[in-house]
């Protein structure tokens, strides 16, 4: 019992590091990039700094993503209720609530999937990161991670790949196609465009114009 404590100790260490280790750099791979590896889907990332990033970019994805980003503390409570009443009444579809912390802390720190295990672990890094790292990071570190395409991780290789320029340049319309992918990248696709991507793209566009006078947003993405 005294050893199982000793490495449960050494564990909790290691991974609190880790955490605060990658509110200062980003993390070298993580394990949804190794397996898109292993599958022959190719890896292509090129870190950038927020700064390098169009206002456009960040905005994009919020607006896509996570209106609430900058008023929750990880959870938005009301959107888990309402996908737990959606999923009990169509057992057979399944809708998520995650915002954007907690897809980050699987991005980073977990494996993709719905067990209740690795939801757990979520939980657990959510909150770490939005104690340790806090909204500018935690969005920074999404911008990278996020898988864009398949084998495409950040959104500075999505730029390059799909419109050959850097994600400093993207457009407004260029940003909110990107964004509109994110549900499913793999299967809603930029180039070509999936009529899912051409659908909602505008809609994310409209919604970037009303977060543009969000002072809160604002204090996030500048």
């Amino acid at each position: 019992m005294r050893l199982i404590k000793k490495i449960i100790l050494y564990l909790f260490i290691v991974q609190l590091a880790y955490i605060i280790l990658l509110r200062f750099v980003f993390p070298p791979i993580t394990i949804t990039q190794v397996g898109s590896i292993f599958r022959g889907e190719g890896f292509s990332r090129t870190h950038v700094s927020m700064n390098e990033i169009s206002m456009n970019g960040k905005l994009a994805v919020i607006a896509s993503e996570d209106q609430l980003f900058p008023d929750h503390n990880g959870f938005d409570l009301r959107s888990i209720k309402k996908a737990l009443e959606y999923n009990k009444r169509k057992p057979g579809r399944v809708r998520g609530a995650s915002t954007i912390s907690q897809q980050v802390a699987k991005n980073v720190f977990l494996w993709q999937g719905r067990s209740w295990i690795r939801k757990g672990f979520e939980v657990y890094f959510t909150f770490m990161i939005e104690l340790v790292w806090g909204k500018k990071r935690i969005l920074e570190v999404y911008l990278n991670e996020a898988e864009m395409g398949e084998g495409i991780y950040g959104i500075e290789a999505a730029s390059r790949k799909y419109f050959k320029h850097p994600a400093a340049k993207l457009s407004r319309a260029e940003a909110a196609q990107i964004a509109a992918c994110l549900p499913n990248p793999v299967r809603f696709t930029v180039k070509p465009m999936s009529r899912f991507v051409s659908r909602k793209y505008p809609w994310v566009m409209r919604q970037m114009g009303n977060l543009q006078g969000d002072g809160d947003v604002l204090g996030i993405v500048r």
